[in-house]
């Protein structure tokens, strides 16, 4: 009886701020609401693809990014020596980077394509996200928006291309070598690889900013990623 009393005593001595905290406090322990894990996801979406796109689409946001930057094609070093041997180095070099401005510019095209699935998500959808793994968002969207971004990218892609001298020599230089008998093939198709180039180095600063939402916290920029991802420190 005097173990309760005390406790009851211990209580009522409580400040309305210590109050609050242990409310606070046990709240949080509880799981997030369907309502919150849906309106999490799409935001956590929303936020990390939004990201991306900034920072892809950015001045020299390929070209100077390691992870993404867009080489000459690999099968195709030997063309990018011959074309050096004769002469063409400030070609080559003003071509990668017309690659990369390409693909830098393709990325600003799709903000509105990712919006529109994250709208178009099932509950399943924002279930398997919460779940899975740290790229499963990334996945969602890699599935749900590659023919349409391929779709919008491929134009502006070409209009680049098309503005710099290398592209001319480009096919040529690859006919020619392709000629030469038993050498690896290489794929002419320039905007097809600068494309394929694109979608893929975008994803990839997609999936980074994914694994940030899940494992940083300061990287939950809102109370409801705060709750989502920070339940159970994320492991769901």
């Amino acid at each position: 009886m005097r173990l309760v009393l005390s406790t009851l005593l211990a209580f009522c001595l409580l400040s309305c701020d210590q109050l609050n905290t242990l409310v606070e406090n046990a709240g949080s322990t509880l799981p997030p609401t369907e309502s919150e894990i849906s309106n999490g996801i799409r935001e956590a979406l929303i936020v990390g693809a939004k990201n991306a796109i900034n920072e892809t689409s950015k001045k020299n946001g390929f070209l100077n990014n390691s992870l993404i930057k867009i080489p000459f094609p690999a099968e195709a070093q030997k063309v990018e020596k011959a074309a050096r041997d004769l002469g063409l180095d400030a070609q080559v070099d003003q071509f990668i980077e017309t690659m990369n401005h390409g693909a830098e510019q393709a990325s600003a095209k799709a903000t509105d394509i990712f919006i529109s699935s994250i709208k178009q998500m099932t509950l399943q959808d924002v279930y398997d996200i919460w779940r899975g793994d740290n790229d499963a968002a990334t996945q969602y969207l890699i599935r749900t928006t590659s023919d349409r971004l391929r779709s919008e990218f491929r134009p502006v892609i070409k209009q680049s291309l098309d503005k710099v001298q290398m592209t001319k020599y480009w096919s040529p230089l690859v006919d020619n070598y392709n000629k030469i008998p038993f050498v690896t093939k290489v794929n002419p198709d320039l905007d097809e690889y600068v494309l394929d180039e694109t979608l893929e180095g975008l994803f990839v600063v997609i999936a980074q900013e994914e694994a940030s939402i899940r494992e940083n916290p300061q990287a939950r920029v809102s109370e409801i990623l705060q709750r989502v991802f920070g339940y159970n420190d994320g492991n769901f």
